[in-house]
């Protein structure tokens, strides 16, 4: 029996609001995230994750308290990710009720930072999230929140992550972020090919085919949307239904 893949509504939060952008601008408001997060939970969605997306830019810590309120709404596994730059970071994002924690910039800056996430809580607790961009020849790897260019490539980075102990990696285009117009499945192809930990495929979901698409050619092991959930354009039972039918295995 293959594993069932996964389908994960994301909560992207700024000033304690969901907001949704477009290649990662001109931002706009999506609701409350405790509500979205009670419902999408109620929806049978497979995992939840919750980004505070300008707590690295700003410098700040991750807001502990909503993390707590969206956690005691929702009884599916829950990522948290957003200005979470050392190991007493991770304690508390654990201790307010999160599953997992996302480290994305942090991670960059300090790849130890992974090493040591996986040692004290389990590789299970540690996705590392990539933000690239596609430049015609290569995927540069982005951070705070897409706004800075670093040297490591994708592929190079991806596989470090790895070797150093990651649970997953959650991989966003952010040349098809918000798009519409399909996930990057060439890169996530390549990606779930050479690693042997989960792939969860970000940035670029518009409709149903879409998610058929980024597990049956991009070889993903979970799909991460957004807007597409956050306003009714799809509903989470009737894509389940969708790809059920088209031969894709998911928990119903």
């Amino acid at each position: 029996m293959p594993l069932a893949k996964r389908i994960i509504p994301c909560l992207d939060v700024k000033d304690g609001q969901t907001v949704k952008g477009t290649n990662f601008l001109n931002l706009r408001y999506a609701g409350d995230p405790v509500e979205l997060g009670k419902a999408y939970s109620d929806q049978n969605a497979d995992e939840l994750v919750f980004l505070d997306i300008t707590a690295s830019h700003e410098g700040r810590k991750t807001f502990t308290d909503m993390v707590r309120r969206v956690a005691a709404e929702v009884s599916i596994p829950f990522t948290v990710g957003g200005g979470i730059n050392e190991l007493g970071d991770v304690d508390n994002m654990l201790n307010a009720g999160a599953d997992k924690v996302s480290v994305n910039s942090a991670a960059l800056r300090t790849p130890g930072l992974i090493d040591d996430i996986a040692k004290h809580f389990g590789s299970q607790v540690c996705v590392v999230a990539i933000d690239a961009k596609f430049d015609g020849q290569e995927w540069t790897c982005y951070l705070n929140g897409g706004r800075i260019a670093t040297d490591k490539t994708l592929f190079e980075w991806a596989r470090e992550v790895a070797d150093r102990g990651a649970g997953e990696i959650l991989f966003t285009s952010m040349c098809h972020d918000g798009v519409k117009q399909g996930f990057a499945n060439n890169a996530l192809a390549r990606l779930s090919t050479m690693l042997s930990i989960p792939v969860i495929a970000s940035g670029g979901a518009g409709c149903m085919e879409h998610f058929r698409d980024v597990f049956a050619e991009g070889k993903a092991d979970a799909a991460l949307a957004a807007s597409v959930f956050h306003y009714g354009e799809i509903k989470i039972s009737e894509l389940k239904e969708y790809l059920t039918r088209n031969n894709v295995c998911v928990r119903i």
